[in-house]
């Protein structure tokens, strides 16, 4: 089990350290393109692809829609309860809402469970991007965000692979080729971006970042509880569902809260130390999910 783990776990953190390293010795290394084209080409072409290869049956696969959703919803809502002097309640929610589903979920999620489970994984990514790009934009600036989600071209892609993914003669072969071709650079650069990302933060105020850390995962814990308690749920999908609400924050709410003014400096240190962590909270999750479930 423990040759099975590191094989896991090592390989993306090994990408995520070289893009630290990268970052590092560059300095003030621009990843501003890089992350540009992954958003609006790469990560939509994962997604195309990953539809047309697993089909999403709204039929069946609706539990996993729905907790899905209530595993980022439930834990803002519990976090509502917590205080944390001189944190600004949605800098608290938004943090342990949005969790690194992409950078570090979709990779871990594939290596650990099985590119068998790449369309279940899709979903899970698809819907958080949906929700971060309304819901959470929302509770940053409620004048912003209402619509921005329609923008996003992660959440289209996943519209055209649900609908030609029943019928794909309607386009030629080779568009599904280069797809996939394109599809396969988004997860590396992911992983590379977040290390180069991580390089450029600094950690303040520790207490406080590990107080909130803690809070996220126990928020998370209770939440997927309630969801396995709730909707009739395989196995495999508890496992996805499980890991989702113990990755660390997402560093996407940084520069959120950096563009809406709202403590970009503490979010910074919650997202830096959340990552750290997740050294040793993943490995734990991993373990627990591949030999209990």
């Amino acid at each position: 089990m423990l040759s099975t783990l590191l094989n896991i776990v090592v390989p993306v953190f090994a990408v995520v350290a070289v893009g630290f390293a990268f970052g590092r010795r560059q300095r003030h290394a621009d990843m501003g393109f890089i992350n540009l084209a992954n958003v609006a080409v790469f990560c939509p072409a994962l997604v195309f692809s990953a539809l047309i290869d697993n089909p999403v049956r709204l039929g069946t696969s609706w539990p996993l829609m729905l907790a899905g959703t209530l595993i980022i919803v439930l834990p803002g809502l519990l976090l509502c309860l917590f205080r944390f002097r001189g944190l600004e309640r949605r800098t608290l929610v938004l943090g342990g809402m949005f969790r690194n589903t992409g950078n570090i979920g979709i990779p871990l999620m594939m290596l650990a469970y099985g590119e068998d489970q790449l369309g279940a994984i899709i979903i899970l990514f698809v819907l958080s991007n949906l929700i971060h790009f309304s819901l959470g934009l929302f509770i940053l600036s409620r004048e912003a965000g209402r619509w921005l989600w329609l923008k996003n071209p992660i959440i289209w892609s996943a519209v055209l692979g649900m609908l030609l993914a029943d019928h794909p003669t309607l386009l030629p072969e080779f568009v599904y080729t280069s797809t996939g071709l394109l599809g396969q650079m988004a997860v590396p650069l992911m992983l590379f971006a977040l290390g180069v990302r991580l390089s450029g933060g600094e950690m303040g105020d520790l207490g406080l970042a590990l107080r909130v850390n803690l809070s996220y995962l126990l928020a998370g814990a209770a939440s997927l509880l309630l969801v396995a308690w709730w909707l009739p749920l395989s196995a495999d999908w508890l496992r996805l569902l499980a890991l989702s609400v113990m990755l660390p924050p997402a560093v996407l709410n940084y520069l959120l809260c950096e563009q809406y003014r709202c403590q970009p400096d503490k979010m910074a240190s919650i997202v830096l130390l959340g990552n750290a962590l997740s050294v040793l909270t993943i490995p734990l999750v991993i373990y627990l999910t591949l030999t209990l479930l």
